[in-house]
């Protein structure tokens, strides 16, 4: 019997995911799709360039072994690498209702008596679960949002209080739940409204003698988002009426989404009872984004944004951005700029120059080069011959130890590192490492030299 190709890599697939852990199958497989199967030959596409050299530097084995299983050692993989089509992700919506603001507050349900009056919902199309990248930071806070979007108001999550740091994504996972909301349901009311809007807002109804008309207006929402809600802090008026409105909406099975700065417990100059109905449902934090995640997200954009940058960059990007998915996405759209208008292509040098930007101090770099000068220095070798072919023992060892060394104190990716040693491939850097590994196991007085070597290079970051 003939496998068909979809076949043959959702078997690959099971392989896989009962070997890796499951954040990194969702972030480097699942996006991934079969193409063809020919002549014993599995092609699979990839979302870009940079993907593409993930895998083959991370996970080559992995797939190497999965497609042995299924195709036998004939087996082969290909990729196709997916030219970007600037789709826009999320749900569009049209511009050309009437915005809901201050002065709209004096009749907000436009006509009394209607019980549903269709809404600007106030949110952002590029906001989607698609374009929000899951890692550890994240995963329950999506994990709850994606329960929400598919059944508002019915589940436990409710409300869903999403609280971290400045620049984590607390705004676009909000209004992402909204998105997908109006996707599915598109009979309901969603509207996201920032608490500082919420207040001006209140401030005019009363003016005008509408505190009545405004909380009428907000009991017809069916999933209502509030963000940066610790900025209700000691305005009592607002506190009373957003808790009549909360009670209303939560009594009525509709969806509360708040969004803070910090969880609820401590949030200052609150009322007890709202911190307590807060506290009803989930409080899931943002936190910030591993190093994978951080090459994930800009692995997104990039395919976005319809360019490619160096591994090298990316990697310098990633591990000197560190806390903010506001600004990892900054440098990318200034390092497009500069490139843009000054005609440079992007390599490591502009990205320092603008990285200068974003952060007060660079992270220093342990370099290859500088690994390489201190294991040759230590075995008393020419550092030159770390590049040669000879296999003398005392310079194997000292190559071996180097490329062990760059692979766990760099993020040099295992191409590169190999290429620092006379133009070697990955596969070399993977035994190097084995082997060095075995002989620490085997050999105290080699462990230890490893041991040593790893504190001067930690050291020379500080001197």
């Amino acid at each position: 019997m003939v496998k068909h190709y979809e076949q043959v890599w959702g078997n690959c697939l099971s392989f896989i995911k009962d070997n890796i852990n499951p954040q990194s199958f969702k972030t480097w497989f699942e996006p991934i799709k079969p193409i063809r199967l020919q002549d014993q030959s599995l092609t699979i596409q990839v979302p870009n360039k940079f993907f593409y050299e993930w895998l083959e530097e991370n996970y080559v084995g992995l797939l190497k072994q999965s497609l042995v299983n299924e195709l036998g050692k004939q087996g082969r993989l290909e990729y196709q690498i997916l030219v970007p089509d600037h789709r826009k992700l999320g749900v569009k919506v049209k511009n050309d209702e009437a915005l809901m603001n201050a002065s709209a507050i004096k009749n907000p349900f436009v006509i009394p008596g209607i019980k549903r009056t269709k809404i600007n919902p106030q949110l952002n199309a590029d906001y989607s679960f698609d374009s929000f990248i899951e890692g550890d930071c994240n995963k329950l806070a999506r994990s709850a949002g994606m329960a929400i979007a598919s059944n508002p108001g019915g589940t436990a999550f409710n409300p869903l209080v999403i609280f971290g740091d400045v620049g984590l994504g607390k705004t676009h996972l909000a209004q992402a739940i909204g998105n997908e909301v109006l996707e599915k349901f598109p009979d309901k009311n969603v509207l996201y409204v920032s608490s500082e809007r919420f207040t001006n807002q209140i401030i005019e109804s009363i003016k005008n003698n509408a505190v009545s008309d405004f909380m009428n207006f907000y009991h017809m929402i069916d999933v209502l988002i509030v963000d940066d809600i610790q900025f209700l802090a000691g305005r009592v008026k607002t506190q009373e009426i957003f808790f009549n409105i909360f009670n209303h909406l939560h009594q009525n099975k509709k969806q509360v989404i708040l969004t803070s700065d910090r969880p609820p417990k401590d949030l200052e100059d609150m009322e007890d009872r709202l911190i307590s109905r807060f506290k009803w449902g989930l409080s899931a934090d943002l936190q910030a984004p591993e190093f994978e995640t951080r090459q994930a997200i800009l692995s997104f954009k990039m395919e976005k944004e319809g360019v490619e940058l160096p591994l090298e960059v990316v990697e310098f990007i990633s591990y000197n951005i560190k806390n903010n998915v506001r600004e990892l996405e900054g440098v990318l759209i200034s390092l497009i700029a500069q490139a843009t208008l000054n005609r440079r292509h992007i390599d490591i040098n502009l990205a320092k120059q603008v990285i200068q930007n974003f952060v007060k101090k660079i992270n220093r770099e342990v370099t290859v080069d500088s690994i390489k000068d201190l294991v040759a220095n230590h075995f008393d070798v020419p550092v030159e011959k770390l590049q040669s072919q000879t296999r003398k023992r005392s310079v194997v060892i000292a190559r071996q130890l180097s490329m062990y060394l760059a692979k766990n104190l760099t993020n040099k990716s295992l191409k590169s590192i190999g290429e620092n040693f006379g133009g070697r491939d990955h596969s070399t850097v993977i035994y190097s490492c084995k082997a060095v590994r075995d002989l620490m196991d085997t050999d105290l007085l080699f462990k230890d030299t490893v041991t040593e070597l790893e504190k001067k290079v930690q050291l020379s970051l500080n001197g």
